[in-house]
């Protein structure tokens, strides 16, 4: 986790990005409830129906989830692909806030898609989060983000209420613009 006053360059984003390529995670990799970290699961209806299903997906590779204003990505025109590191920025109390992670897994099934990206060694939280699109049985289309995480960085743990506020902030505005982005979608077309 790299924190500066300044807001952050392309240019340093892109170096930053090509030398966390192939660095481990920053959490252990478990299929068990890890001790010591939150979970959390939240999920917001984005409608019924294949349009709605299809208008998500592309929100979802649109990087529609991240909120803009306080908490963005470098960059939203990266492909989600197994590998691919991305930097979200936050600014928070007058400093911009870069963290790093690399996609996981991705899901690509007939009724669910989406992709998980785990923390790197630049991130002011270890763990995983997973943004899928999923549409069930009856036909209704549901936007999902599903996390375990805990504080890593030393300020992260000491203001520990604070960064979880904002993890349910954050939650908060991606269920929100994950709805809009997909509505929008659908009136365009």
């Amino acid at each position: 986790m790299i924190f500066q006053l300044n807001f952050p360059d392309p240019g340093q984003l892109d170096r930053l990005i090509a030398a966390q390529k192939g660095k481990p995670f920053s959490y252990p990799k478990s299929t068990e409830r890890l001790k010591g970290f939150d979970y959390d699961d939240n999920l917001v209806l984005l409608g019924e129906g294949d349009a709605v299903f299809e208008a998500g997906c592309a929100a979802l590779r649109r990087w529609a989830m991240f909120p803009g204003g306080w908490a963005r990505l470098y960059s939203d025109a990266t492909p989600i692909e197994i590998g691919r590191v991305v930097v979200m920025y936050a600014r928070i109390l007058g400093l911009w806030w870069l963290n790093v992670s690399r996609i996981v897994y991705t899901v690509g099934e007939t009724h669910r898609f989406g992709f998980a990206y785990g923390t790197l060694a630049h991130h002011a939280e270890r763990g995983e989060e997973l943004f899928q699109i999923e549409m069930d049985d009856e036909g209704r289309v549901w936007y999902r983000i599903r996390a375990f995480s805990q504080p890593r960085f030393w300020g992260a743990q000491l203001a520990y209420p604070f960064s979880r506020h904002l993890q349910r902030r954050f939650i908060r505005e991606s269920l929100h613009n994950m709805k809009t982005t997909t509505h929008g979608l659908l009136t365009t077309h």
